[in-house]
């Protein structure tokens, strides 16, 4: 009986998926006639007006721009030369740029409403690199979707994020926006934050359409300077940088933004390669392509576009379907159409696929449904929000020290000294591109710890960290030379239990334009640290910080250290959790901390070499430092916990396979200490040898296991031919005859192995 229960139940679940997937597959056919129905009624210039996106150029609240750049855009908008809108938010300003569009238009086709949306609208969860932190697939999925939510609600329908990025050079700034150094913890971040913004339904009103950025190559800038070139091998571009983006399309990720480098001495924006040959012909991608703002005009900067139209010609030849903030293809297409230097079907394909958003979004159909007062206020800021982004803040912390089990924190009874410029911010733990949030609005470590009655704090801030406000579009003035809070904090310290020190970066020290040569502390925060440290060398230090950063001083004295990166709204209160006990810290860490700048750019995943190691005592010619180790501060993947965590028994159930078949890996992990706690643990492989050289290990599985003490579980991943695939020297995704080794732990350093053989 329960075999025909099973068996009934199965075939009504078929029958719901294929049900399922003939009712997607109807609407996509209707919305594609109806596509082509509307592209039959345009003319080229409204044509053109949907590939040009402008910045929201005029307060829509005040009087109409009557004079200037800000009229000429106006009466593009109303004569339907304008797709897109970015910077437009709150559902009343939408609602009347939105009426412009479809009122005032001869064929009403609305705006797409697009926001920087990264980590947050107004409730803002932690930076994407501390997210990655967490390798919670789906708390990272949640986080987007509170994203999404709250910016539906303000009348938006697009972000551009996720950045997937692959970067190995923490002087970037913008590594606080992506995950990390690997391609294969990039992918799995990367297709989980497109389902969070787009839900599973794109027309719903609590979804948005998401962007794939920077395509490609963006994270390899040279020096680690932003915008810098680009210069990387053909095994790279596949086998490091593409992995993360061919999963978004996965994801179904609507729209891909290029990127500001040039690639193989082409800028990204006019590189045929990347987007007719690679995304939209060997992929077969759907979507459409929008520039980075202004960078198809910045192709005569870079030398390759002797003009505007000339730079226009390029973009639209290569692939770019919509010019943000250039106005070169609202300036210049229609007339390169007419001299026949771009072709109108190509013309006609970017508008086809800008048109299909549209109408996938749901807006077509509804132009005004994003622009619902009543839901804006419901939605943003609610109860549900705050609790999702604080448990993202919390699995993103990661426990690099806990040498004398200062940590957890006794709830009472204890003298806590808390100094730092960090500790009483509200401004800096919301992190950088946080846009629509209200400044000051992130709860600090101060008010975190506040809640908790039982210990005396006293707070002192020691050293400002900058010098003047900070701002988004501004440079950071460091404090270099005002010491006058120094004594004061030395004079709180002395005769505390515990001394919490936060120290770090400002929200606005790391981000677009914000590359760094130097990883030390910004400021007089090391001079702090080490001052307090004379009086009382009970420490937990910890990080507030947007990228890794050169912490060998404080490795080496400091007992106890987290990694709390920028963590959003909830900060103070994760942090404060954390410290006492309330969660057991298990992030790990998504990009490998170096000793010295001089080792950046520094990655677990490296090749050999041909002289990887010593050749004989004292001898100087092999790949190394004359004055720095090779070996990283803290390598990726590495995370430490209140408890232990113990790997055994590891087993393969074959040691060889062949074509389509697999392999299961199992091993046991253990819960040996006295807390409750979650591990991530690691499987990593090495390719021995191959047509291409095979870097020394690679992560290609991770599973969070949560252990009570003492409990033990089998933990197993299965190995296929997928798994060991790669961008081989006959230039295709396949996997190659050879013997490899698998390495299982809790970091990149994993030392439990075994080998198989694949045929």
């Amino acid at each position: 009986m329960k075999n025909l229960v099973f068996l009934w139940l199965l075939v009504i679940l078929i029958g719901a998926d294929f049900t399922y997937a003939q009712d997607v597959a109807a609407k996509s056919d209707e919305i594609e006639r109806k596509v082509d129905s509307l592209l039959g009624l345009m003319t080229l210039a409204e044509k053109v007006g949907q590939m040009n996106q402008y910045n929201g150029f005029w307060d829509v609240t005040g009087p109409t721009p009557d004079e200037g750049d800000a009229a000429k855009k106006y009466e593009h908008l109303r004569s339907g030369m304008v797709g897109s809108m970015l910077n437009v938010q709150g559902t009343e300003e939408v609602r009347k740029v939105q009426k412009i569009a479809v009122e005032e238009t001869r064929l009403g086709i609305p705006l797409i409403i697009a926001f920087d949306v990264i980590h947050g609208y107004k409730t803002i969860s932690p930076i994407p690199l501390a997210e990655a932190a967490s390798w919670d697939l789906d708390a990272i999925r949640k986080s987007a979707g509170v994203a999404a939510e709250e910016a539906a609600a303000s009348g938006i329908n697009w972000t551009f994020a996720p950045m997937v990025d692959i970067s190995r050079d923490a002087r970037w700034g913008r590594v606080m926006e992506g995950a990390g150094e690997d391609p294969f913890l990039g992918a799995k971040v990367g297709y989980a934050r497109v389902k969070g913004f787009q839900g599973d339904d794109l027309s719903a009103v609590n979804t948005v359409a998401a962007c794939a950025k920077h395509f490609a190559g963006y994270g390899f800038s040279e020096a680690g300077r932003d915008y810098n070139t680009v210069d990387v091998g053909t095994s790279t571009l596949h086998n490091v940088i593409f992995p993360p983006f061919k999963a978004t399309i996965e994801a179904d990720v609507k729209t891909f933004m290029n990127a500001f480098n040039e690639l193989n001495g082409i800028p990204a924006t006019g590189n045929r390669f990347l987007q007719r040959e690679v995304l939209k012909q060997d992929w077969g991608y759907e979507g459409f392509v929008v520039s980075d703002w202004g960078s198809i005009s910045e192709m005569i900067s870079h030398g390759y576009a002797k003009d505007g139209k000339h730079a226009a010609m390029l973009a639209a030849n290569a692939g770019s379907d919509m010019d943000m903030e250039s106005y070169l293809y609202v300036k210049h297409l229609q007339d390169l159409v007419d001299e026949g230097k771009v072709d109108e079907a190509l013309i006609d394909d970017s508008v086809r696929r800008i048109l299909r958003v549209k109408y996938e979004l749901g807006l077509m159909d509804d132009p005004y449904r994003y622009c619902d007062p009543e839901r804006e206020e419901e939605v943003i800021g609610s109860q549900k929000n705050q609790d999702l982004v604080l448990d993202m803040a919390k699995k993103s912390i990661v426990l690099l020290k806990n040498e004398t089990d200062l940590l957890p924190l006794e709830k009472s009874g204890i003298k806590i000294a808390l100094i730092g410029p960090l500790a009483a911010d509200k401004d800096s733990p919301l992190g950088s591109w946080r846009l629509a949030a209200d400044a000051n609005t992130a709860v600090s470590v101060l008010e975190g710890l506040e809640a908790y009655k039982g210990n005396e704090i006293t707070y002192a801030k020691g050293v400002d960290l900058i010098t003047e406000e900070a701002s988004f579009i501004k440079e950071t003035k460091i404090n270099t030379s005002n010491r006058t809070g120094i004594e004061e904090a030395v004079e709180a310290a002395k005769g505390k239990d515990v001394v919490l020190m936060v120290l770090g970066g400002h929200g606005f020290q790391s981000g677009e334009g914000r590359s760094r040569a130097s990883l030390d502390l910004p400021g007089l925060q090391q001079e702090l640290l080490e001052a307090v440290y004379k009086v009382n060398k009970n420490i937990v230090l910890l990080l507030m910080n947007g990228r890794p950063l050169t912490i060998n001083w404080a490795a080496e004295n400091v007992p106890s250290i987290l990694e709390v990166w920028h963590l959003g709204t909830q900060s103070g209160n994760a942090i404060a959790e954390v410290l006492y006990g309330e969660h057991n810290p298990s992030g790990k860490l998504p990009m490998t901390f170096p000793r010295s700048v001089g080792q950046v750019p520094i990655y677990y995943n490296y090749k050999n070499t041909g002289r990887p190691t010593i050749p004989a005592p004292d001898l100087v010619f092999w790949s190394h430092y004359i004055d720095e180790s090779n070996d990283p501060l803290y390598e990726f993947g590495y995370g430490l916990s209140y408890t232990d965590f113990e790997y055994s028994d590891l087993k393969l159930s074959n040691n060889s396979f062949s074509g389509d078949e697999s392999i299961t890996v199992t091993f046991t992990l253990k819960n040996t200490g006295s807390y409750a706690g979650t591990e991530v643990t690691q499987m990593y492989i090495r390719d021995l040898f191959g047509s291409v050289t095979r870097p020394v290990r690679e992560l290609k599985g991770f599973e969070l296991v949560t252990l009570e003490p003492g409990e033990s579980k089998t933990v197993s991943f299965t190995v296929d031919k997928e798994l060991i695939s790669y961008y081989t020297a006959n230039e295709k995704w396949e996997a190659e005859p050879g013997d490899f080794k698998i390495f299982i732990g809790g970091s990149s350093n994993a030392s439990m192995e075994t080998g198989f053989t694949y045929n």
